[in-house]
Parts: structure tokens; sequence; C-alpha cells
């Protein structure tokens, strides 16, 4: 049961837009209180005793209650809130992965997390900031034979030019897992999804590298 409650769950706004993510423990005591709404497979809005009263489908997650079976939530609905998510994606060593697609802005190499460091286009120790413009994506190779010099000075050139990215942060999350499917619609419309859905279409930097 304790899984259960831990799968992530959508939430979305009166406008049906993604706001946050939260688990399905979360989910069931907004729905008990009604400050929230399941939103099933075909969108239609249930309050809790009609979600209750669902029947889960083949595959799906549920938990198992005295009264019988109840589905899990994979999206619910904010009852009294119609704002939007905030604009600004925060500065975080995930994010710029997530940004570069988890690959070497010098060399090309993709790789997991683990494998990969961060690296000042202008070095830090000659006052480089830690700005979405001056931090890329380096393999351990590229970062340390570059060292403290500037890309030029190390014989290197990046692939493209680091930028603020346009997603709404709340992607950061969604494409961050694999996401359930009857999250897709509501993720399509954010600001920047086209551009990190691409990146998660592509090939799986967990399991290889090139």
């Amino acid at each position: 049961m304790v899984s259960e409650l831990g799968l992530q769950v959508l939430v979305v706004n009166l406008h049906m837009q993604a706001i946050h993510i939260t688990n399905a423990k979360r989910a069931f005591v907004l729905m008990w209180a009604d400050n929230a709404k399941g939103v099933d497979e075909s969108w239609v809005i249930h309050d809790f005793q009609s979600w209750s009263e669902l029947v889960p489908n083949e595959g799906e997650p549920f938990l198992g209650t005295s009264r019988g079976s109840l589905r899990i939530p994979r999206v619910v609905q904010l009852v009294n809130y119609d704002r939007l998510p905030r604009a600004t994606v925060r500065l975080t060593r995930r994010n710029i992965f997530l940004r570069d697609a988890h690959t070497c802005q010098y060399c090309g190499t993709r790789a997991c997390p683990r494998d990969l460091n961060l690296d000042h286009v202008m070095p830090k120790s000659r006052g480089g900031p830690m700005t979405w413009e001056n931090v890329v994506c380096s393999c351990r190779d590229c970062n340390l034979h570059k060292g403290g010099r500037t890309p030029a000075e190390a014989n290197l050139k990046l692939l493209r030019k680091p930028v603020r990215p346009r997603w709404s942060p709340i992607l950061a999350l969604a494409f961050s897992q694999n996401r359930p499917k009857e999250w897709e619609p509501f993720l399509a419309s954010l600001p920047g999804a086209r551009e990190l859905a691409a990146l998660w279409n592509t090939e799986n930097p967990a399991h290889s590298s090139s």
C-alpha cells in the first residue's frame, strides 16, 4: 500500500492546465476534503464518492480497502484554483542536465548523471558566474581537459550556446520520470513542451552512453 500511495499524480487547475505533481496519498486527501476531483482517462470529473465507485482498469494501480478496490487517480483537478505555474525554471544540476539532454556540450558524449559534470564556460576562478548562460553539461574527460581555461584556450568548441530554458518548471518534473499516459494531454500545452519532450524521447541516458 505504501508504494501505491507514493505514486505521482498530476495536479491541474480549473482550466485543466498542469501546475504541480503530488503523490496519491495527498491527492486522496484533497479529494476527500472536496478541494480536488479526480479526472479519469475520458476527462470525466469525479468527486471522491463517484471516484470510489469506479472499477480499476486492467493493469491500473489501486488500493485495496474494506469496500473493495480504489483506483489511484493519475490526474486531479483543484476546484478553486485558476492560476498558472511560475515561469522561472530553477538553476539546478538536474535542470541543466535536462536542458542539455545529458550530453557533453563539448564532445557530444551522452551519459547518465553520475558520469557527468557541470562546467563553467568562463571558469569560476576567473569570475565566471553560475548562470544558465555560463554553465553546461560536460563529460569527465572534457571537464578535466578544460580545467580552468576557456573553451578556446582548451581548443574546445561548444555544441550550442547555453541559454535559459523556455519550458515550464512543471515539465522538468513530469518528463524526468516514466510519466503516465494520462498526463500527456495536459503537458502538451505547457511552454516548451515540444522542446523537452524531444529530449526525453531520445535514447534513455540511464542505460547507455556514446
